[in-house]
Order: structure tokens, then C-alpha cells, then sequence
């Protein structure tokens, strides 16, 4: 049986027109195809959306392994949802090494909001690209908003030192942690401290509620050492517990204060321009990457010079030097 041909762009521009989370998953699909015939259609289908963009808010959340970001995207998402409110869940999973695809997928860990008809859950693999986030999450979640949802939560892989990959594609950044998982200064890093626009102490319910409510007076202490954004914000630390649903309306009136505030005062319209900027340098890098592994020249001098590299025949400086050099007689 032949199997059936891939929806045509228009097709799939106008099933993301109506909000049909199936034409989305495909065009996500679409997307994230590595195949060089898929190329000119998704570039198609990026430019087809952009008259689509809405306004809507772009919601990053981080923190470390076993701080409960599915649970409390799912917490999240069900009071959101409740106000009628469409939620797009973009979560980055480890990726099978060898598969390639995603091995803990976010929709078993999601199951309210995988079902609800206002929610979309897309698990994506993140394969060799670093940042906590997959290749094309981006593109996905511009998607997502040509779709019609109204809050775009992206889910990292967890705490690391590429976490700036998320912070420069969303207007709030939250930050995770747990309580009584030792000194919790120590789980201060500077670097995702200073990109946090609020830091949330989950899991503060019954016995682990003070230690939780202590811990948030310890990360309070800590950001008001930072000197405010550059905005003028000056991120707050909160507690909560997704499981039993406190304290999420308060978070959540947080991220929509500030949503408000600062695209009344055009300041995300512009963080926004320049992170579309930096998508675009980011986006060069990525094609001449590509196409760079895919030269006949790179492809068959890379072995031999990994060879003469691994038996420190050849130093790598020098080794890149030559597969350069192939690459541009190849060009001429």
C-alpha cells in the first residue's frame, strides 16, 4: 500500500489557521525534518505564518533533575486552561542514542493536560544541540502561536550551562528549586540566577513546607544582591506546590502582571526584535554547519584526519585548518 503523501504548505497553513493541533504536530514534524527536500518547504511554512503571529506570552521553566517541571507544567496548565486560556507545552527530552528520539515523553508524564482539548504537549528529542532545548524549538513555538495559543511554556532539560538557549527565545524565565536538598546556596549559580525572572521553591507542602518557606528567604537574600534588570525587574522568589496546587494562582498573576507591564512599555516588543536578530545569526550557523558536514570534500577528508588526530599524528588546529582547506577548493 502506498502510503500517503505529506499535506501540501497551504494545507497545513490553513489547518494551523484553525487551530488544528493535528496540522501542528505535522508541521512541527515538518520542521525538524532533517531531509534536504523538506528544506524549502518548512523555509515555505516559516514565512507562511508570519502574517498568523499573535500575541501571546513565552514562559521558559528550568531547574534541576527530580524539581517536578512536568508536574508543575501540568499544575500550570490546568488553572490556565481554566480561564479558557489555550496552552502549547514545548518539553525537551533526552534523546535515545539510538533512536535519536525522545525517551521519556512529556505526554506520559502530562496526562490531564495531553488530553485537554485546550493544551498541546510536543515532546521533542534534543539530540547533539546544546541549551536544554531541541533544534527547532524556536520554529515550533512561533507554530504554536500562529495556531492561536495564548501561553507558550517551553520545558528545558534541566539546569546547565546552556540554559542562555531558552532565555533568549522567551519574555519570563522561571526558575525551579527544591528545599532540603542540603546547603541551598549551593544550588545558586550565578549565571541562571541572573537570567531568572522569578525563582519558585516547589514541592512546599506538608512537613517540607518550612524548610521550603526557609529556603525561599535564602534565594530572596541572594537575588537582591543582583543589581535589577535591565528593565528595572527585580526577580522575586516564591513557594509552591504543583501537587496541591498552591500557591500557582499567585505565580501566575506574577507572569501576567509582568506580561502586561513590560509589553505596555514596548520593552518585550524589543527584546523580541533583537531575539529574532540573534535567531537569524544562529540560524547561518546552523545552515553553514549543514552544509559543511555535507560537502563530498569534508565528507571524505574527515575520517582520515580524525585518525591522524586521535593518534596525535596531526594537531587538531592543524587538522581543521586542511579540512577547511578542502572545503573551499571544493567551493571554487
Amino acid at each position: 500500500m502506498t502510503a500517503a503523501a505529506p499535506p501540501t504548505v497551504p494545507a497545513l497553513l490553513e489547518g494551523i489557521r484553525r487551530g488544528d493541533t493535528g496540522f501542528l504536530a505535522r508541521a512541527i514534524t515538518l520542521m525538524e525534518s532533517t531531509r534536504e527536500e523538506d528544506r524549502e518547504r518548512a523555509a515555505s511554512l516559516m514565512e507562511g505564518c508570519l502574517p498568523m503571529q499573535r500575541k501571546s506570552m513565552r514562559v521558559g521553566i528550568t531547574g534541576v533533575p527530580g524539581v517536578g517541571k512536568s508536574t508543575f507544567i501540568e499544575a500550570l496548565g490546568r488553572l490556565v486552561t481554566g480561564e479558557g486560556k489555550r496552552v502549547a507545552v514545548l518539553a525537551i527530552d533526552p534523546s535515545s542514542s539510538i533512536s535519536k528520539g525522545s525517551i521519556m515523553g512529556d505526554k506520559t508524564r502530562m496526562p490531564d493536560l495531553a488530553k485537554n482539548p485546550l493544551a498541546f504537549v510536543r515532546p521533542s528529542p534534543a539530540g547533539e544541540n546544546p541549551g536544554g532545548v531541541a533544534r527547532h524549538t524556536r520554529e515550533a513555538m512561533l507554530l504554536c502561536e500562529a495556531a492561536g495559543f495564548e501561553l507558550i511554556l517551553i520545558e528545558t532539560l534541566g539546569v546547565g550551562q546552556g540554559e542562555t538557549a531558552v532565555h533568549g527565545m522567551v519574555d519570563f524565565f522561571l526558575l525551579l528549586q527544591l528545599a532540603g536538598a542540603g546547603d541551598e546556596l549551593q544550588g545558586i549559580k550565578r549565571g541562571i540566577m541572573e537570567m531568572a525572572d522569578a525563582l519558585v521553591i516547589n514541592k512546599a507542602d506538608g512537613a517540607n513546607l518550612p524548610p521550603a518557606e526557609e529556603a525561599r528567604q535564602v534565594y530572596q537574600r541572594a537575588l537582591q544582591l543582583y543589581p535589577p534588570k535591565e528593565n528595572g525587574w527585580r526577580p522575586p522568589a516564591l513557594c509552591c506546590s504543583a501537587l496541591q496546587q498552591s500557591g500557582m494562582e499567585e505565580l501566575w498573576d506574577l507572569i501576567k502582571s509582568y506580561m502586561k507591564t513590560y509589553w505596555d512599555n514596548g520593552y518585550l516588543q524589543a527584546r523580541r526584535k533583537e531575539q529574532n536578530s540573534e535567531w537569524f545569526r544562529q540560524s547561518i550557523e546552523a545552515h553553514l554547519t549543514r552544509d559543511f558536514y555535507a560537502s563530498k570534500a569534508v565528507r571524505d577528508a574527515l575520517d582520515p584526519l580524525m585518525k591522524q588526530v586521535a593518534e596525535e599524528r596531526i594537531s587538531p588546529f592543524r587538522a581543521a585548518h586542511l579540512l577547511l582547506q578542502a572545503y573551499r577548493q571544493e567551493l571554487k
